[in-house]
């Protein structure tokens, strides 16, 4: 299969691959965010960190176009798609994983992996982009090797997880919107899942996770942002946030 051309991808280390400035989002007539700005460099793993109902989830809904009524400016690889619909900036190479989860529970694992697939990708420079396979999926995933033929409905809650993550792996992004990766999932997924999130930082995929659990982002993430009432009110290192104990009393209660 032909390498796909995507314009202008950036092909170095620490080049901005996400940037969004003054976002706005509604519900209906109840605004949820307010003036919220965030990058994601190419490489690194960012971690949008705050209690229940801060926003996170929005924050991720509305990057991937997902909200109706927004404002504010959205770029991915030097595209505006701050009014694109949601399926065109999926082909861009922006993935996204939902809280939860929505696997096809009639369809199979690699059914569900098919659903997913898109065709490989390259950088700027024509070097590959991160390639997956079922392959390379079952070899990160082996909980869903033992079970390529076993329907999502009949999947526990952690495997279903890690399925929805492989079916966003298969359409070969360059950036994965991860929406609490670790809510509502056994110690042991948990764990799966921190390494899934490293071994996809060293393939070169950047990610951006909303995630409430410090010490879970602490092990896989670079920088974070910290929302509180749909505001971001800090940003930096994810080690300045570790010893930043006001902070995190203040909006995260740890």
């Amino acid at each position: 299969m032909a390498v796909s051309a995507p314009p202008a991808v950036p092909s170095g280390a620490s080049v901005t691959l996400l940037e969004a400035s003054g976002l706005d989002a509604w519900y209906g007539a109840a605004q949820i965010l307010f003036d919220v700005s965030l990058d994601v460099r190419r490489g690194e793993v960012v971690a949008l960190m705050g209690r229940n109902g801060a926003g996170k989830s929005t924050t991720l809904k509305t990057l991937m176009g997902l909200l109706a009524r927004r404002k504010g400016s959205i770029r991915f690889l030097d595209h505006d798609v701050s009014r694109a619909r949601p399926h065109d900036i999926a082909r861009l190479g922006l993935g996204y994983v939902p809280e939860d989860r929505r696997v096809f529970g009639d369809l199979t694992v690699l059914e569900n992996l098919e659903v997913g697939r898109q065709p490989p990708r390259a950088w700027a420079d024509g070097t590959p982009a991160p390639l997956w396979t079922e392959q390379k999926l079952f070899a990160l995933f082996p909980n869903l090797g033992e079970m390529p033929h076993r329907p999502g409905g009949r999947m526990s809650g952690g495997e279903q997880q890690m399925l929805t993550v492989a079916r966003t792996l298969m359409g070969n992004p360059y950036l994965v919107l991860l929406d609490e990766p670790s809510e509502g999932v056994a110690p042991v997924i948990v764990e799966q899942m921190a390494h899934m999130i490293l071994a996809l930082k060293a393939e070169g995929v950047s990610i951006l996770l909303s995630e409430q659990n410090m010490h879970f982002a602490e092990l896989v993430s670079d920088r974070a942002y910290v929302l509180e009432k749909g505001q971001i009110r800090w940003s930096g290192t994810m080690e300045a946030l570790a010893g930043a104990d006001d902070v995190r009393r203040a909006y995260l209660s740890v």
